[in-house]
């Protein structure tokens, strides 16, 4: 049986609800955190190194770290990755650390056209070279074990992109000659499964069988037939009316007109969004960059109420645009939801816990609300 991981993707130390729900998460009995050297530029890391200063040693010495570190090429810049990452966390070892997205050498094998064969030698080589370096830093004391990271062990094996697993054990073993140790210490395997991408339960049965640790990532954050969804459910917005009516309201002018058309044409587009990601991505590229345009001519006085009307709206928004999604997702995957009376986000994980080949489940839990329906799931 599965149990549940804190993911810390967009977790920061700037943001006191991050450290809130990582140490409720700590004190709740979650005993493993994921996260990566370039998690939120690193505040992912600080983030951890501070909940743990403050956490009474009897707790703190059951929780175990995982740690990533970003693209390399070379044994040098995985070192100094390393070192940033214990220093940041406040570590003199981490218990074990993945080499990150190794596929990136796959696409460019791909992009130079290089024959299949020549092209996984070359993958090959490459972890081979990085589990060296990784082995050399378990001899050092940095480092208990170390692992992969990808989502392509979860790619279906015809897939061009597909990173082939079988011979990482064999990998890992010569790395461990090569410096004289008997064993390797590859230990675990991170890899995207949920209940629309199973092609990873191959891989994780594969990884069992060895001996191997296996992290399943995007539980909740699925790609299938081309498209993401957002498992879950979401409750509608109440005041989203009361705070669009009364956005258009206060920009009803000519000097505001700009701005009462974005907020228009985003209230007939709401239900458009293929998931919520997609809104935010959205929001950021293009919703935002118009509105700074629409107000750049407002006088300062009046800036700031109209910022909190925006605010106000933009929250409730979101909110419309994530039970719109969900109602879509319910009609789009009914097949596969067909049996489940429960909040989507609940079958979707409860798919995984179920899982005997799943050691740990990387769940993103940002609010300590997040956390408590986790640690309900999880008891």
């Amino acid at each position: 049986m599965s149990t549940f991981a804190f993911g810390t993707y967009r977790i920061t130390d700037q943001n006191p609800l991050h450290i809130e729900a990582l140490k409720e998460a700590i004190e709740g009995g979650i005993e493993l955190i994921d996260t990566a050297s370039d998690y939120t530029d690193g505040g992912a890391e600080r983030a951890i190194g501070y909940v743990l200063d403050r956490t009474p040693d009897a707790i703190r010495n059951r929780v175990k770290i995982i740690s990533k570190c970003n693209y390399v090429e070379t044994k040098e810049s995985l070192a100094k990755e390393l070192d940033k990452s214990l220093q940041r966390l406040n570590q003199t070892k981490i218990d074990c650390y993945l080499f990150q997205n190794p596929e990136y050498f796959l696409y460019d094998a791909i992009n130079k056209e290089m024959p299949k064969d020549a092209m996984l030698d070359a993958m090959y080589e490459h972890i081979f070279n990085m589990f060296s370096a990784l082995e050399e830093e378990v001899e050092n004391g940095k480092i208990d074990s170390y692992g992969i990271s990808s989502d392509n062990f979860s790619k279906k094996s015809d897939a061009v992109d597909f990173l082939p697993y079988e011979d990482l054990i064999q990998l890992a073993q010569k790395a461990a000659h090569k410096l004289g140790h008997t064993t390797h210490s590859f230990s675990t395997i991170e890899l995207a499964i949920n209940i629309l991408e199973q092609d990873g339960l191959k891989c994780a049965k594969w990884a069992k069988k060895n001996g191997l640790r296996v992290l399943a990532t995007r539980p909740l954050n699925a790609h299938y037939n081309n498209l993401t969804f957002r498992l879950a459910d979401y409750e509608n917005s109440r005041e989203y009316d009361y705070y669009l009516n009364e956005l258009l309201e206060v920009s009803d002018d000519k000097l505001l007109k700009p701005l009462y058309n974005i907020i228009e044409q985003m209230d007939m587009n709401k239900h458009k969004f293929g998931w919520v990601g997609e809104y935010d991505t959205f929001l950021i590229t293009q919703i935002m960059p118009h509105i700074q345009k629409a107000l750049q001519n407002i006088d300062k006085s009046a800036l700031e109420d109209l910022l909190r009307y925006i605010e106000l709206f933009l929250v409730e928004y979101r909110k419309t645009v994530a039970y719109e999604c969900s109602l879509r997702l319910r009609t789009e995957l009914k097949d596969v939801f067909k049996e489940c009376d429960k909040k989507l986000q609940e079958c979707a994980l409860e798919f995984l816990l179920e899982q005997k080949d799943i050691d740990y489940i990387v769940v993103g839990m940002k609010r300590p609300t997040y956390v408590q329906e986790i640690l309900t799931l999880k008891n």
